[in-house]
């Protein structure tokens, strides 16, 4: 009687160790894992091969070329969120060049909608940016859906 005692006892253990062992390999949503990564040395821009340069630029809203660059609009955008990302300005002040160079797209500068595609102006001045700056900063209230006396003197109209 006691050898089935020791003998189930020994069987429960086993099975209990393989479940153990197993869990353990194995991955939970609970529990994160720790992701080891090779060492790697990051090739110099020059030595980037083009596709993965493209690559890249699809995980971004943002397109550039050497004259200029757009943005797609999403859902949820707005213009000062779309400014202070680092594929464009990386400022939220420079909201207005956006909105100066894209005039002809933007009737208001409070209402932009998901699918436009808007100009990013990478040419712009020192000037031109502490025009936007300190628009973006006295600008005050505005109303959605009219274009502010503030925002047609900034363009110039």
């Amino acid at each position: 009687m006691r050898s089935v005692t020791l003998t189930k006892l020994l069987a429960t253990s086993l099975v209990t160790i393989g479940l153990l062992a197993g869990c353990a390999g194995s991955e939970t949503k609970d529990e994160p894992v720790a992701e080891t990564k090779p060492e790697v040395v990051e090739p110099k821009a020059e030595e980037v091969a083009p596709a993965q340069n493209e690559a890249a630029m699809e995980e971004s809203n943002t397109t550039n070329s050497a004259a200029d660059s757009t943005y797609e609009v999403v859902n949820g955008d707005n213009l000062w969120n779309i400014s202070g990302k680092s594929e464009v300005y990386s400022d939220s002040y420079q909201w207005p060049l956006i909105y100066k160079a894209n005039r002809d797209k933007i009737k208001d500068a409070d209402l932009i909608y998901s699918g436009q595609t808007l100009d990013i102006d990478r040419s712009a001045s020192q000037a031109d940016m502490d025009a936007a700056i300190s628009h973006a900063k006295t600008r005050g209230a505005w109303t959605l859906g009219t274009q502010e006396a503030t925002d047609k003197a900034y363009l110039g109209e």
